[in-house]
């Protein structure tokens, strides 16, 4: 069962142009250490923040609430498993509200796809409910 979707599409020259004015106090305020490495060895570096910054965006409208009622930026993070693919991980707050929205004998899978085609840096989100025990794979 779909739990919450969401969508944010974010201009990689806004990015870029933050990243020159407020350099590491943007970095640090709003992406993990492991984000901003990722960043940071990347040739299109205002680009992997800005699709970053697009699912977090997302994420925190999937969960319903939208960057407010408690989420912080870092409380989501952004990685990718071995073959590339993105992988959404929430702590804090945001780990909470999606244990408020998951039913009893289910369990959350977060779902995150991301793009960019410059100036563009889009993400979609979907968080999915399945039983307790049930890989999104078998799903599929």
């Amino acid at each position: 069962m779909i739990l919450g979707i969401g969508t944010d599409l974010c201009n990689i020259d806004r990015i870029s142009g933050t990243l020159e004015r407020f350099g590491d106090r943007f970095r640090n305020r709003v992406f993990t250490e492991i984000e901003q490495r990722k960043a940071e060895r990347r040739a299109d570096t205002a680009g992997t923040y800005a699709k970053r910054w697009a699912a977090k965006e997302a994420c925190s409208k999937a969960l319903g609430t939208g960057l407010r009622m408690g989420i912080s930026w870092k409380d989501m993070r952004v990685s990718n498993i071995s073959t590339g693919q993105p992988r959404m991980e929430v702590t804090g707050w945001a780990a909470e509200r999606l244990a408020e929205m998951t039913p009893p004998g289910y369990e959350a899978h977060i779902h995150v796809t991301l793009t960019d085609d410059h100036p563009w840096a889009q993400a979609f989100v979907i968080i999915e409910a399945l039983p307790v025990g049930v890989s999104p794979t078998a799903s599929a």
